[in-house]
């Protein structure tokens, strides 16, 4: 399955960073940056929001937008209407890295924009999180399906503890139960199947029923017009993450535009 290949790959990517330096460095560097930005926040005003994805690649897709600049692509989801920026930085499937992240939080600061910013990996261990609010991520994915449940715990608290929002990821109705207990605030649903990367664009409404109806949901992957952000509405979505729709239009400003504010 993909999912094992990709967490296979991450754990060798682990044992290379802990070389980098160490957990205390890491800790170190996520302590030194300023307050992160509340995507809560962001989200919970009326209406439903955009969470626009920096993405270059995915292993179903393969290369989409190979030499997508990330600042100025910040620039264009910033200034267009989103209300918050999604950047993929798994590189050997996704074509993405770190310092896509960094310069996305630079050209955002640089133009005073309180957008937060989430950092969308396979982030399966304390040292990644410590790297995430050192590069200035405000949020981090966290998914259930590649997380045992005392892990998944484990990295909710950290998170919400260096300040940062966690998106929580699910991807069948029974994965809800590992939320119970928890401190999670934002829940995303995905509607592509993790093991096969296929979607299902009935998935969404089918698990959203079985949440809280105050919980925060993002609606994920399979939206490509503004008539499937008012559908991810009406079925209880408060916020919809798009990349690929995005990064291979035509015109990616015009396209953030038409989903951010619904003009069909």
């Amino acid at each position: 399955m993909i999912l094992d290949k990709i967490l296979t790959h991450k754990r060798q990517e682990l044992e290379q960073r802990r070389q980098e330096a160490s957990m205390a460095e890491w800790k170190a560097r996520a302590l030194e940056r300023p307050p992160a930005l509340d995507l809560c926040a962001a989200l919970r005003d009326p209406g439903i929001k955009l969470i626009a994805e920096i993405k270059r690649a995915s292993p179903s897709r393969g290369p989409m937008a190979p030499a997508l600049d990330a600042a100025a692509t910040t620039e264009t989801y910033v200034t267009h209407g989103a209300t918050a920026i999604s950047v993929l930085t798994d590189a050997r499937f996704f074509s993405g890295h770190l310092d896509d992240l960094r310069a996305a939080v630079r050209r955002r600061d640089r133009l005073s924009a309180s957008v937060p910013i989430l950092r969308k990996d396979f982030v399966i261990d304390p040292l990644q999180v410590y790297e995430s609010r050192a590069a200035g991520a405000d949020a981090l994915l966290l998914i259930v399906r590649a997380l045992t449940p005392e892990r998944l715990a484990e990295l909710v608290s950290l998170t919400h503890h260096l300040g940062m929002t966690a998106l929580v990821e699910i991807h069948e109705a029974c994965e809800t139960r590992h939320l119970q207990g928890l401190p999670v605030r934002l829940v995303g649903i995905n509607s592509r199947d993790l093991p096969t990367f296929r979607t299902d664009p009935t998935r969404f409404s089918r698990i959203r029923v079985h949440l809280q109806r105050d919980t925060l949901v993002v609606a994920e992957s399979g939206i490509r017009t503004p008539e499937d952000v008012h559908r991810a509405e009406e079925a209880g979505a408060d916020a919809v993450l798009v990349g690929e729709t995005i990064v291979t239009a035509s015109d990616p400003a015009e396209m953030v535009r038409r989903l951010a504010g619904g003009h069909v």
